[in-house]
């Protein structure tokens, strides 16, 4: 039994129980630590879940940390967005939420303690000629001619930099390594350069900013980080980690771990690109429907739970791979199935008159909120004379096995009576617009009626009570078949990825608001939108198509 616990354990967790069981760490802290230049999307998501999930199953601690070190592309309106985001998903920080603008001061002295150490130095050396510098891969690099400054000088350029004496890209502060490293990040790395940038945090208080490589581990150092989890991009920067908190000297120094991003099919994720989507009003903003931004999944009707259980599907390994959009669409599926109520909306609605019924008589239908759930219980929808039905609901001439409404034909009106088409109007260009039917009272559902069968049975709204409404159906943002971009970079854009549709929806929708979803029968699950819907012009947004023919793999 004790072995197949460990075997169904991810490589991460085993790394833990490790740890705890040498003891180099009595308890255990994760992150979760965004770069506020854009939205988090769907690949952020699992790394979210993955750092919340370890800190509950250890019982240890779990902080949301901003890398907001590059003032040039980040604003407030990304931080507010990502603590939304991680807050929906149901990551809990406590009173945990920290900036890396908030150890400026404790980097600052990190690389003057550096310097006094002899392990870095400033260097004058432009760009260019830092390239020419470095090697390649299969050459060494070569010592900056400023290498073998003094302490003292370089204390004092440093405090310069600091202090704005010096203009922006003149001189920056290397890290002393090793310039015939194989590895190109060992190569006297950048760790401080002169940039003069209002921070949305700490203002003009510096110009200079931190890199990356040598704030990420401080930062870490700092909040008593255990295992800073991240992506395989940043296994080769892991030496460069090491070193940064092996010569700070720091007492626990947490360790950098790696797994395999996710991937999914024919999706954007790149922040460029959504970028550019967005600034070219390709789409309607960073939450558009048709984006895998979390925001855009919240607003098109995803649950936190979905994608929780998307992210359990996927799992946690050192492998690159890719996972199909259709899992994902199977888990909300999985998710709205039994928890949200079957309504009935008409997308392409034509008339149908029930020519025998009583004229200005309606009846008040019992309909089951959820046929598989039953203590979701029922509601009441009028039934009268004149109703809409969808358009491809009945055809003048059918093919065969064709089961709807057709002339002669009889079938069931969902939760109400049997009616036979007897004839039908059309427009002056030729198109279907009434339908005419007659019902049998006898055959009204739930009265036990056992006379005959029928093998069709269609969806409808009353027309007098229906709520007039939008639906916004998607279809995948990039053209699938040519792949996600061009030779040039561009997208492959699928020009079909929105369809909008007036509609009508049965009157129980009346009180329908922002993210509240439904199954629309026969047509998929739906969800209010947040952004445009209004009490009084209610916009749906379609969230998945009712089948698929995705299966989950069977496990091996």
């Amino acid at each position: 039994m004790e072995n197949n616990e460990v075997v169904s354990k991810n490589f991460i967790e085993q790394i833990i129980d490790k740890d705890l069981a040498e003891g180099s760490y009595d308890a255990i802290c994760t992150r979760f630590p965004p770069e506020p230049n854009g939205y988090l999307h769907i690949g952020h998501a699992k790394s979210i879940l993955l750092n919340y999930g370890l800190a509950q199953e250890y019982k240890g601690r779990f902080n949301l940390r901003f890398d907001d070190t590059n003032p040039t592309k980040e604003r407030t309106e990304f931080v507010q967005s990502i603590e939304n985001d991680v807050k929906w998903l149901g990551a809990d920080w406590e009173d945990r939420l920290y900036f890396a603008s908030e150890y400026f001061d404790a980097m600052y002295e990190a690389a003057v303690k550096l310097i006094k150490k002899g392990k870095a130095f400033v260097c004058d050396l432009s760009a260019e000629e830092m390239r020419e510098y470095r090697g390649t891969l299969t050459e060494p690099g070569k010592n900056s001619p400023y290498r073998d400054r003094s302490i003292e000088e370089n204390l004092q350029l440093f405090e310069d930099m600091k202090d704005g004496k010096l203009e922006d890209g003149t001189k920056v502060l290397r890290a002393k390594i090793d310039m015939a490293s194989p590895n190109i990040n060992m190569r006297d790395p950048i760790i401080y350069r002169v940039a003069r940038m209002t921070h949305h945090n700490t203002g003009d208080k510096w110009c200079i900013y931190p890199m990356y490589d040598f704030a990420h581990p401080i930062e870490d150092a700092i909040e008593g980080v255990t295992h800073s989890i991240c992506t395989l991009e940043f296994e080769d920067h892991r030496p460069l980690y090491e070193w940064v908190v092996q010569e700070l000297e720091y007492t626990h120094p947490p360790k950098q771990i790696e797994f395999a991003k996710l991937y999914l099919t024919n999706v954007v994720t790149g922040k460029r690109y959504i970028k550019r989507l967005v600034d070219e009003k390709i789409v309607d903003g960073w939450d558009d429907p048709r984006l895998v931004t979390i925001a855009a999944l919240r607003r098109r009707g995803f649950t936190p739970e979905s994608i929780q259980l998307f992210v359990k599907l996927c799992g946690v390994s050192k492998a690159n791979s890719s996972v199909d959009y259709a899992m994902l669409e199977y888990c909300i599926r999985e998710d709205l199935k039994l928890k949200r109520p079957r309504m009935m909306a008409v997308l392409d609605p034509i008339k149908l008159v029930i020519d025998n019924y009583p004229e200005g008589e309606t009846e008040m239908l019992d309909v089951a909120n959820n046929l598989e759930n039953e203590e979701m219980g029922s509601r009441k929808v009028p039934f009268g004379k004149e109703l809409y039905i969808e358009r491809d609901d009945f055809m003048e001439e059918p093919p065969r096995k064709y089961f709807r409404l057709f002339p002669g034909n009889e079938v069931r009106l969902m939760h109400a009576y049997f009616v036979r088409c007897v004839s039908f109007e059309k427009d002056d260009a030729g198109n279907v617009t009434t339908v005419h039917c007659t019902y049998d009272p006898e055959t009204k559902a739930g009265s036990g009626f056992t006379g005959r069968k029928v093998k069709g049975t269609i969806h409808w709204v009353p027309a007098n009570e229906a709520v007039k409404a939008t639906a916004r159906l998607y279809e995948n943002l990039i053209d699938e078949e040519k792949g996600v971009y061009n030779e040039d970079g561009s997208l492959n854009l699928n020009p079909n990825s929105l369809t909008v549709k007036e509609c009508f929806v049965e009157p129980s929708f009346a009180d329908a608001k922002a993210y509240d979803s439904y199954q629309f029968v026969r047509n998929g699950y739906y969800c209010v939108d947040a952004k445009d819907s209004k009490p009084d012009a209610l916009v749906f947004n379609r969230i998945v198509s009712m089948k698929s023919s995705f299966k989950l793999p069977k496990p091996e």
